[in-house]
């Protein structure tokens, strides 16, 4: 039997299974009951926070015979019908390779014709960005006097690229990161259903490393639940991540807040030793600046860090050993040390040349 990656295995049927977006469902379910449904649409978000399935979800509810509570049944001839991914009455267009005017045009041509059994023919066009010009101003036609049968969803990844003309045509709905808190429950309720076993430390690790997409989440606990054989740990989450765990961070940057240029090159040595990546290191220093400097200026960094009580202490306990501007400093200058060490020979020299500089708040390639 062909593996199934969990993001398409898992992705959402239902407005209900959609994790994180409920403001944007909520307000899709009630425009179907209804029957208050627009003729154009434009998803925007960071990739992987569930445009195109909400998309392919609205297709069919807006098309289902007997939609429960503003989503699709999943049972009736017309939603039977248009989960094949050859169906006419779904469109879907990849606006990186059909950019051009001649490509809108045909679409421009297409939408007179009526949807075959079915009450609308719903056109979604994915990375709509990448429209030239000419293509917008062809699309800005279509957008302006649509038929009625006719459903477009513009889905985009950089929506300051799109021309006002076209934003002011079209109902907007602004797609979140999803919550560390969030992926975390969704994690564990998809590995339960696998049948595998995770420690809770594991399912946040994970869920941080997704960076609040969640394809991206799935796609990194598929290649974790691949190397742990159904048996998903701490320690081999972080094996397979490269991340280093709070414990070590938190010496690190006690290492820095005593001015300890040894103790900072041993860890850095030790690290390396372990099979460490240490580009990812840089990105974990920068991302524990930014925790501390949470505790340090929040009132209530619980709230924004998703951490048990006992780490959450020690994190509050470091912050105060660290100026603000000493912590914003860390950030700025491990987050721009991440892109050179992807490409630099030397990587091991420009980390420790980094974090001398953020210790002694001086650059040492310039002293």
């Amino acid at each position: 039997m062909n593996h199934v990656a969990l993001y398409r295995k898992y992705r959402p049927k239902t407005f209900d299974e959609v994790i994180g977006q409920e403001h944007i469902t909520k307000t899709l379910e009630n425009q179907i009951e209804q029957n208050q449904v627009g003729h154009a649409y434009l998803f925007t978000g960071t990739r992987g926070t569930g445009k195109t399935s909400v998309a392919k979800i609205f297709a069919k509810a807006v098309n289902c015979l007997s939609p429960i509570h503003g989503s699709p049944c999943g049972k009736c001839e017309n939603c039977l019908r248009l989960e094949q991914e050859n169906d006419i009455n779904i469109i879907e267009i990849d606006a990186a390779s059909n950019n051009k005017v001649d490509d809108i045009r045909q679409i421009r041509d297409k939408v007179k014709f009526l949807p075959v059994g079915a009450k609308y023919k719903v056109y979604i066009v994915d990375e709509v960005h990448m429209l030239s010009d000419s293509a917008f101003n062809a699309l800005l036609k279509t957008l302006e006097e649509p038929p009625a049968h006719i459903i477009f969803i513009l889905a985009t990844t950089e929506v300051h690229k799109l021309p006002q003309t076209i934003l002011s045509r079209c109902v907007r709905f602004d797609f979140r990161l999803v919550s560390v808190d969030e992926l975390s429950k969704h994690l564990a309720k998809v590995f339960t259903q696998e049948k595998i076993t995770f420690d809770e430390d594991s399912l946040k690790i994970i869920a941080s490393a997704g960076e609040g997409s969640v394809r991206d989440t799935l796609s990194i606990a598929d290649s974790i639940a691949s190397y742990c054989q159904g048996n998903i740990t701490k320690e081999k989450t972080l094996s397979v991540l490269g991340t280093t765990a709070h414990d070590m961070l938190l010496e690190f940057f006690d290492k820095m807040a005593e001015k300890d240029v040894g103790g900072v090159l041993t860890l850095i040595d030790t690290l390396e030793k372990d099979g460490k990546n240490l580009a990812v290191l840089a990105k974990d220093l920068s991302k524990h600046a930014r925790n501390l400097l949470v505790c340090k200026s929040c009132k209530n960094p619980g709230e924004i860090l998703n951490f048990t009580d006992d780490i959450l202490e020690k994190y509050k306990a470091q912050a105060e050993k660290f100026a603000e501007k000493d912590l914003i400093r860390y950030m700025q200058v491990f987050s721009g040390a991440e892109s050179e060490l992807r490409y630099t020979l030397s990587v091991r020299l420009l980390l420790e040349t980094t974090c001398l500089n953020a210790m002694l708040g001086y650059d040492v390639k310039k002293n």
